[in-house]
């Protein structure tokens, strides 16, 4: 097929697409069809503004998307049952959403039949393998096109070659890189490049601006949160979102990860992530008085690659299937409320309360009592369970006396 001269730019409105769409245009002599995927991180205001801004760039086109209940439905509910945390830390805000805003980018692409799809990604990151991976899979007709991957520029010379073509970029707001979702927002920076040091307040989206003490309720059914101190939700979503508009203002869930790269470097971000990180301890904590060790377990084994899956942008591995399928059983009985303290830069898990709690003290209580069995059961199972190294040890010292 003959090409056009047709590219969908992945657009969100910062320094990095706003040079794509000048550079696609006066360098490159292309048509631009700039999409913007909102995955919860920009409110109905922040998209007019960022559509101006695209019109001012001189775009042919401009679509917004909104995606979020998609997002939660086919993948934020798995990293919620499986507690994903990547490297214990990182509740993949950024890793998530990039797929699902890159399946919004190809479909876009598709339905107008453009040559060339573009995004911002440099070639230093994760993006750009996630992107191109979605991209080559979904839509694999169309050429890829990354300015700044390609050109190997800094932030620095973007901002330099926009304003050459007329467009002022505020520098100081250039210097970090924010990227908001509704499942967290990551904050890159010069101190991110380096091990030693940290962000400072300022970058932060959200700034502390409560200094009390404030108890909530979060109700759990089926592994899923559906009620916020009492009030249910049409949807899980806008639970999220209000749990965020409630505890980011504490300035909680700000961490630093460190992370391998998929291009095998390793990498330091930025990210605060109020509502994910108190509802994966919330949604953990009610997990560990309704099931059983095994589940446990066994969730613990498979969530971590489910989360390193999605994480390397291989979303379309049919296994993801397998592990949702096991994740979404073992979710049966993980229902009940779990009771949290809000405090500046910090959070308690206070407690839970639900019908499947395991530890009913009418079969016994640890350390105290116990109503099911008795001192002989546990000399019997004491001596069954500790056999197999009980013989393994007479035989080494066998072997080894000889």
């Amino acid at each position: 097929m003959a090409k056009n001269n047709k590219v969908v730019l992945a657009y969100s409105g910062g320094l990095d697409t706003s040079f794509c769409v000048k550079y696609l245009k006066e360098d490159k002599g292309l048509e631009i069809y700039a999409i913007t995927v909102n995955t919860g991180g920009f409110s109905e205001e922040q998209i007019k503004g960022i559509e101006t801004r695209a019109k001012e760039l001189g775009v042919k086109e401009y679509v917004a998307k909104d995606i979020t209940r998609n997002y939660y439905d086919n993948c934020i509910r798995y990293l919620i049952f499986g507690n994903v945390l990547k490297n214990n830390t990182y509740p993949l805000s950024v890793s998530a959403e990039r797929v699902f805003q890159a399946i919004a980018v190809a479909e876009y692409a598709k339905s107008i039949g453009a040559s060339y799809i573009a995004h911002g990604s440099t070639g230093a990151g994760n993006d750009q393998v996630r992107f191109d991976m979605i991209f080559n899979i979904l839509i694999p007709e169309a050429e890829i096109i990354t300015p700044i991957r390609d050109l190997r520029l800094s932030r620095e010379e973007e901002v330099d070659y926009l304003r050459k073509h007329g467009v002022e970029i505020d520098a100081e707001k250039a210097k970090y890189s924010i990227n908001q979702g509704v499942w967290g927002t990551s904050v890159g920076g010069k101190e991110t490049l380096t091990s030693n040091k940290t962000l400072p307040e300022e970058a932060y989206p959200t700034q502390l601006t409560q200094n009390d003490s404030r108890d909530i309720t979060i109700t759990f059914e089926k592994g899923e949160p559906v009620a916020l101190n009492g009030k249910k939700y049409n949807h899980s979503i806008e639970l999220i979102q209000e749990l965020n508009h409630i505890a980011a203002p504490y300035a909680i869930g700000r961490d630093l990860h460190v992370g391998d790269t998929i291009i095998g470097i390793k990498g330091r971000v930025g990210f605060e992530a109020a509502a994910p990180i108190i509802l994966i301890k919330a949604h953990h904590l009610l997990e560990k008085h309704t099931l059983t060790k095994q589940q446990l377990i066994w969730k613990d084994i498979i969530a971590n690659p489910y989360g390193n899956f999605l994480h390397e942008g291989l979303f379309f591995e049919p296994a993801m299937r397998d592990i949702e399928a096991f994740l979404s059983s073992s979710q049966a009985h993980v229902s009940g409320d779990v009771f949290v303290r809000l405090q500046p830069y910090r959070y308690t898990i206070i407690g839970i309360d639900s019908a499947y709690d395991l530890m009913q003290s009418k079969f016994g209580s640890y350390g105290e009592m116990n109503n099911t069995w008795n001192g002989e059961d546990v000399k019997g199972f004491a001596k069954i369970f500790s056999n197999q190294i009980m013989i393994y040890r007479k035989v080494a010292e066998a072997v080894e006396n000889k």
